[in-house]
């Protein structure tokens, strides 16, 4: 008869058993196998499923005592749930073991796999504490350099300039344009793998026929240098969205939260101006009144932001701020006029006057984006950073 060894189960099935009379573990192992046979066809039959490996060898343990036998009867499979938990209805079917009436109840069906995963994770842990014990290496900086190696493998020519580029450029629909080579390592070290550079101040063909196919951000150094590359590119190339690294940074230099805050920053190319990021970095903000948020909302609006930072989408809320409709930003203000009951909207994008003025004609209450450029005074409009959000 054939076995399976425990690298192959996936599920315990446990029941517990109780015969009026002594019996013997043949009496129990006969009657589970005899009693079940034809109750759920040739594939599930419980000989032909041992025999083909499909459960493992059934365990009994029993006590005897005032004239009766108790017990629990362990049976090992390899069949998935649904097919475990027939065989276990079935062999609560069975009412007598050996002579005496008898009764069989499961009481679990355990999966054998979540056990081996504490395991593993128990194991893992008691390896890692040894290993760190062991050595004085900089774990943190190891991780470090694995990623970056790892993210520059991902490094890919593009185009017949050969462009330093992610790999998912023409899967992605936005694309990030920058600089240089080293500006594109920096970004695929930090997870962005839709970024493309362009290797110098002339505009490559290939960058200006992909600025015509995608969604475009044009992310630049934060000098004088990145102003020029920005009108260099408008005259050839097509841009929706413009960032800049902070005053005197370059982007190959940036970490994660510098780059996210930039791109969190990006403006439209009509609302681009030289100076537009240093009144941003002076802690300059648009005049607007100040309003108290209830705590109750911003409980609400923080896991939306959560979840719709980095789609460029929108969500559609009721009062209740339970997501009524989920769209591409760009096609927030026709859906706003469009969905019937829209209390509050949620942008991975900037708080328009076009958004604004639909949001007006169908009394929505709140609009929250990445940056405000509008006023109005019958909407609440909130940035993320009004509503208290704090970048990851």
């Amino acid at each position: 008869m054939a076995k399976i060894g425990p690298a192959s189960f996936k599920y315990v099935l446990k029941a517990k058993f109780k015969a009026e009379s002594m019996v013997e573990k043949p009496d129990i192992i006969g009657a589970i196998f005899g009693q079940t046979e034809g109750l759920l066809g040739d594939e599930l039959d419980l000989r032909e499923a041992q025999r083909n490996g499909k459960i493992g060898r059934i365990e009994v343990e029993s006590t005897a005592a005032n004239g009766e036998t108790t017990g629990e009867i362990i049976i090992p499979t390899s069949l998935d749930l649904a097919e475990t938990a027939l065989i276990g209805a079935a062999i609560e079917t069975i009412d007598r073991i050996g002579p005496s009436k008898a009764t069989i109840k499961v009481e679990s069906v355990e999966d054998v796999r979540v056990s081996k995963r504490e395991y593993i994770a128990k194991r893992a842990e008691d390896l890692l504490q040894s290993s760190m014990s062991k050595s004085s290496v900089d774990t943190t900086e190891l991780l470090q350099r694995l990623y970056e190696n790892v993210r520059q493998k991902e490094l890919v020519e593009y185009g017949s300039e050969k462009l330093p580029a992610g790999p998912d450029i023409d899967s992605s629909e936005e694309v990030i344009i920058v600089e240089g080579r080293a500006d594109v390592l920096n970004m695929l070290k930090h997870g962005f793998t839709n970024v493309i550079g362009m290797n110098g101040t002339t505009i490559p063909q290939s960058v200006i026929e992909l600025s015509h196919k995608k969604i475009i951000t044009l992310f630049v150094d934060g000098d004088r240098g990145g102003d020029m590359i920005v009108n260099a590119f408008t005259q050839s190339g097509h841009v929706d969205f413009i960032a800049k690294a902070p005053s005197g940074r370059e982007v190959e230099e940036l970490t994660k939260k510098e780059i996210n805050q930039a791109l969190r920053a990006r403006v439209t190319l009509e609302e681009y101006s030289p100076g537009a990021f240093k009144k941003e970095s002076n802690g300059q903000k648009r005049e607007e009144k100040e309003v108290n948020i209830p705590d109750d909302v911003k409980k609400k609006i923080i896991p939306l932001i959560n979840e719709i930072i980095g789609t460029r989408g929108a969500f559609l809320t009721d009062n209740n701020f339970n997501i009524i409709g989920r769209i591409p930003y760009k096609e927030v203000d026709s859906a706003i006029l469009n969905i019937e009951g829209v209390y509050a909207v949620v942008l991975d994008g900037i708080v328009d006057d076009d958004i604004v003025r639909s949001a007006e004609e169908v009394g929505v209450a709140y609009i929250v984006g990445s940056r405000v450029s509008s006023t109005s005074e019958k909407i609440t409009l909130l940035s993320y950073e009004d509503i208290g959000y704090k970048y990851r």
